[in-house]
């Protein structure tokens, strides 16, 4: 209640020095739409084209599970006539941020009817970011399988016409030609994952966030250094040592760490058990002109990471 408060308050002196700003922005004669994250944003972007003004919140390398909006995303979200959001519990901080905006009622969750990787009953409720994923009873990472991007491209097609009938044409064609581009790399990355030997398939994570992509193409999560599904965790001593164990056990060939997430535990599990660390696109694209600027970038760049390591 007090965050809310102060988030009201901040937004009040936000809106009195940037009113012009606000208005020049929705004066484009675009929908304007607010994506949480650059991932979201890309898809948005490939359903709406030009028709659409899309703003992100989350800065890129942003860990959404520990984002803290700031007077200016509160502006944003206020001026929006759309908010699209991961859902599932991803965006911690988006009650807060849609309830100063006054902005509830144009919230829209990409994921809704994505068929969710249950919560593991042991991990439920290890801290209290935790439970707030708990609360929505599956995994959140929705994005990290194509096949669930393809109902995102859906929804968002159904806002946007809703929002703009006029338009319907235009952004079906869009969400199908992209829907055509999910398929491809889907295609692509189940030929790529069969060249890594089955022995080898084995693979340790930062926290739990590759469960719907090694579900889909064959790989296996052998166990992750933060328990559960949040960054935000944090392992035991003993769980630690266990992560250690268990990867000389199998003779794990590398531990994948996320872009959004301080790599210290990995890095020191790297050390101790002789195992190479290898780095991937998580919760964030790269910067534009980067390696992973687009979605589909971000699934080619993550699956030669996972392919070069393993086979």
């Amino acid at each position: 209640m007090k965050k809310k408060l102060v988030l009201f308050l901040l937004l009040s002196i936000f809106l009195a020095s940037c009113n012009s700003e606000v208005s020049s922005n929705s004066d484009s004669g675009k929908l304007q739409v607010v994506a949480t994250t650059n991932i979201v944003a890309d898809v948005a972007r490939q359903v709406g084209g030009d028709l659409v003004d899309v703003q992100i919140l989350l800065p890129e390398g942003t860990d959404p599970h520990s984002f803290d909006p700031t007077p200016q995303d509160i502006a944003k979200v206020a001026d929006a006539d759309i908010i699209f959001a991961n859902g599932v519990g991803l965006e911690a901080f988006i009650e807060d941020l849609l309830a100063s905006a006054d902005a509830e009622e144009r919230i829209v969750e990409v994921s809704e009817g994505i068929q969710l990787l249950e919560h593991p009953e042991d991990e439920a409720e290890h801290n209290e970011e935790e439970h707030d994923h708990a609360e929505h009873k599956g995994d959140p990472h929705t994005w990290t399988d194509p096949n669930n991007v393809i109902i995102w491209v859906d929804n968002i097609k159904s806002e946007l016409i809703d929002a703009e009938p006029e338009n319907a044409t235009t952004y079906t064609a869009n969400a199908e030609a992209y829907i055509s581009k999910l398929n491809e790399v889907d295609a692509w990355i189940r030929e790529e994952i069969s060249k890594i030997p089955p022995e080898n398939r084995k693979i340790i994570t930062d926290h739990r966030l590759l469960g719907y992509y090694v579900e889909e193409y064959g790989l296996e999560m052998a166990g992750t250094i933060i328990p559960g599904y949040s960054s935000l965790s944090e392992p035991s001593a003993q769980e630690l040592a266990e992560i250690e164990d268990l990867i000389s056990k199998l003779g794990v060939k590398a531990i994948f760490v996320g872009n959004t997430v301080n790599p210290n535990l990995a890095e020191r599990i790297s050390e101790d058990t002789g195992t190479k660390l290898v780095y991937f696109y998580t919760g964030s694209l790269s910067p534009a002109g980067g390696e992973a600027e687009t979605y589909l970038d971000y699934l080619r760049y993550n699956t030669n990471a996972f392919v070069n390591a393993l086979k």
